[in-house]
């Protein structure tokens, strides 16, 4: 990444001094890995550059760096932190960005102070990754696999960018050989190069791709080179990578990284519980197991610490494996036991229910990701039962199953009916059911719920993933990351995604690390 401004007859260029420091969708598909259409690639379908121009007085400055595929539709554009931290450009490869997510930033822990643009700028080199969405995928553009597998001395990678050529404002796209050379002390991964028709990798290049030659899947993200002249390319590994996607697109995460640990599948892993008829409806009800009253315990806490903060929820609404039909942000926040909005960034007026867009208006999150710890925690018609322990992608998980009854009325489903000058809601009590996935030491990661009923729809849910937020000083505590809802209708699938973000408690400005978004 670099930063240049352009003046009539002269071009100035600012220059790193510590170093250049320089996926929604399906899943990839089989093609991608063969070794015939890996041949044919071309690689600048999945690197492009990022420019953001600014007029400052009579010349231009210009911010510059490199971007890559991220999915395979090209919706999610990857970069480094240090590029969209001060880069921020209103449309990229012609789509407009709609969001922004920094995977690190100056009050993360174990940030540093990096030289950036002959100044200093704080963040963590080892989470030194960016991420832009588009408002619609990029066309003609695709994403490659990535390779979470160990990197062996001497492996043979390709470096793809846009670096820097001289005193010319126009980049050109270069491939550089390496050999992985060993990690840093910082956790990266360094890579000896050679020279690309006698260019060596300069400023611009800063979020180009590093793929292993044979495979052909990405295994880092160039962030820097050597300081010391030396032909070094210095990398952020995959599994960063991983670590941040999972935090701010849990669904993306999950088609990206399939496999990866801490990386959940999206659907539910038993069939729909069936509880045991009760023998004796005059008796009292039977005490309960003692791990489920472990999470009832820790279910509780989490719904009573909802109540505390106020978040960011990006709402995003489409159909199959579509791009997002329509987008929305809304500033959120549980008060007095109900859910209010407010428009994001600078709405005044607080609102009840988010307006619905004038399509797939029936399928919309609701107030799960506080109800249904509150109902796992404190609802006793709710019957629950622990299955057994399962290992998902190297984690152990622990999975409860649930049931209600549609008397229980714990479980309800509004319908909207648009009848143009106006809308008509109806709330009604169903049966329900669905899975608690808790780690080790039952504390909640995820909250599944299905509807029995639900009007003239079919197969309609929610999914609600949790994780933790940890701040240097500050007991780590759980918040909810991303919410999904789904129906089917006439065999084709409604979604809307719902991501949560820019966390506040109270009256205090902190914020998740990895969840900054612009809409």
């Amino acid at each position: 990444m670099m930063s240049r401004k352009v003046i009539p007859i002269l071009i100035v260029c600012a220059w790193l001094s510590r170093s250049a420091l320089a996926q929604e969708g399906s899943r990839y598909p089989t093609s991608l890995l063969t070794s015939s259409a890996v041949q044919k690639r071309d690689f600048r379908m999945t690197v492009f550059p990022i420019t953001e121009l600014k007029y400052v007085g009579l010349g231009i400055e210009a911010k510059i760096g490199t971007g890559f595929c991220l999915d395979p539709k090209c919706r999610f554009i990857g970069t480094n932190y240090h590029v969209a931290a001060v880069a921020h450009p209103r449309k990229i490869g012609g789509q407009r960005v709609i969001g922004r997510y920094l995977a690190t930033g100056p009050q993360d822990e174990g940030a540093t102070v990096n030289d950036v643009f002959g100044g200093s700028t704080k963040f963590t080199l080892s989470r030194d990754l960016a991420i832009f969405e588009l408002r619609h995928s990029l066309p003609k553009h695709q994403g490659i696999p990535f390779s979470l597998n160990d990197l062996y001395i001497g492996q043979d990678v390709d470096i793809y960018g846009y670096p820097k050529e001289g005193m010319n404002p126009f980049r050109s796209f270069l491939q550089f050989h390496g050999k992985f050379k060993g990690e840093t002390l910082t956790g990266l991964l360094a890579f000896d190069y050679s020279l690309s028709a006698g260019k060596a990798i300069r400023p611009g290049a800063s979020g180009g791709i590093i793929v292993d030659s044979k495979t052909q899947q990405i295994v880092g993200i160039l962030n820097s080179i050597a300081n010391n002249g030396e032909l070094v390319a210095i990398a952020v590994p995959v599994q960063s990578l991983v670590d941040f996607v999972s935090n701010v697109q849990p669904g993306l995460a999950q088609n990206l990284f399939p496999s990866a640990k801490g990386i959940f599948p999206p659907g539910d892993m038993y069939p729909k519980f069936a509880p045991p008829p009760a023998l004796d409806v005059l008796r009292h009800r039977p005490e309960e197991p003692a791990e489920v009253k472990v999470l009832r315990s820790k279910a509780q806490p989490l719904a009573d610490s909802m109540r505390n903060f106020v978040a960011v929820q990006t709402f995003a609404w489409g159909s199959g494996n579509n791009d997002p039909a329509a987008i929305s942000a809304y500033e959120v926040q549980i008060l007095d036991g109900y859910q209010r909005f407010r428009e994001y960034p600078d709405g005044k007026k607080e609102l009840q229910e988010i307006p619905l867009p004038t399509v797939n208006n029936s399928i919309t999150p609701g107030d799960e990701w506080s109800r249904l710890p509150a109902m796992v925690g404190t609802d006793l018609g709710l019957k629950i039962q622990q299955a057994a322990t399962t290992v998902i992608n190297g984690q152990r998980v622990k999975v409860f199953l649930y049931q209600a009854d549609p008397e229980d009325e714990l479980c309800r489903v509004k319908s909207h009916l648009n009848l143009g000058f106006f809308a008509v809601s109806k709330l009604a009590a169903v049966g329900c059911y669905g899975e608690v996935w808790t780690d080790e030491d039952t504390n909640i990661l995820r909250i599944s719920e299905n509807f029995e009923r639900c009007g003239g729809w079919k197969d309609c849910r929610a999914v609600v993933t949790y994780g933790w937020l940890r701040r240097p000083g500050e007991t780590p505590r759980l918040i909810p990351l991303a919410i999904l809802t789904q129906a089917e209708l006439k065999k084709k699938v409604y979604w809307c995604r719902g991501q949560f973000t820019g966390y506040q408690e109270f009256s205090s400005k902190f914020k998740i690390l990895s969840g900054k978004v612009t809409p």
